[in-house]
């Protein structure tokens, strides 16, 4: 009876499909950045906090999906007096808009083992589609997850006023992801 058991366990784990697992993120590895050009000279400048839920399944990609929050008052150029200057309402204005967020919409192979991923970008209040390349790797016991999304900064009104000029501070910005997850 025992080995009738164990060997209907063991069938049952075989037969079934692989489940989307949710993935824990990893803090300390991972970070969410920009980069942008300032009087045509590239700034890089990242978020310090941000949440990430991943519920992946490599055997069906399609049946994956995530979220991300970004803590927009987390933004550090650097510079304390700068950092202050971009959470104002011409910029993100972070006391009403704290936090921007990425909803997957869809997941599925792409090109050279990539996924392409589709989504929802909401920041400052405005939400538009997105999609790009998603780079997933294996790294022991943790999956990987690279990629870049390009944005325009003036679709999320980010930039108002006199900072809507793309003559100081350009139009397109790089936001680069490295997300490092454990089961």
């Amino acid at each position: 009876m025992k080995k009738i058991l164990i060997s209907s366990a063991v069938a049952l784990a075989i037969a079934s499909p692989a489940i989307a697992a949710a993935l824990k993120l990893d803090s300390a590895k991972s970070n969410v950045s920009i980069v942008f050009k300032q009087m045509n000279v590239p700034v890089d400048a990242k978020f310090k906090k941000f949440s990430a839920n991943i519920d992946y399944d490599s055997a069906k990609p399609e049946a994956s999906k995530a979220t991300v929050d970004i803590d927009t008052t987390s933004f550090d150029l650097g510079d304390a007096e700068y950092n202050k200057e971009v959470l104002k309402k011409e910029w993100f204005n972070a006391a009403q808009f704290p936090k921007a967020s990425f909803v997957s919409t869809s997941m599925k192979a792409g090109a050279a083992g990539k996924l392409d991923v589709v989504g929802k970008l909401t920041i400052k209040g405005k939400t538009l589609d997105v999609s790009f390349p998603l780079t997933v790797k294996k790294e022991g016991a943790n999956q990987v997850f690279d990629g870049s999304l390009p944005i325009k900064r003036l679709a999320f009104n980010i930039g108002e006023g006199e900072w809507k000029d793309t003559g100081m501070v350009a139009d397109e910005v790089m936001i680069k992801f490295h997300v490092v997850t454990t089961q």
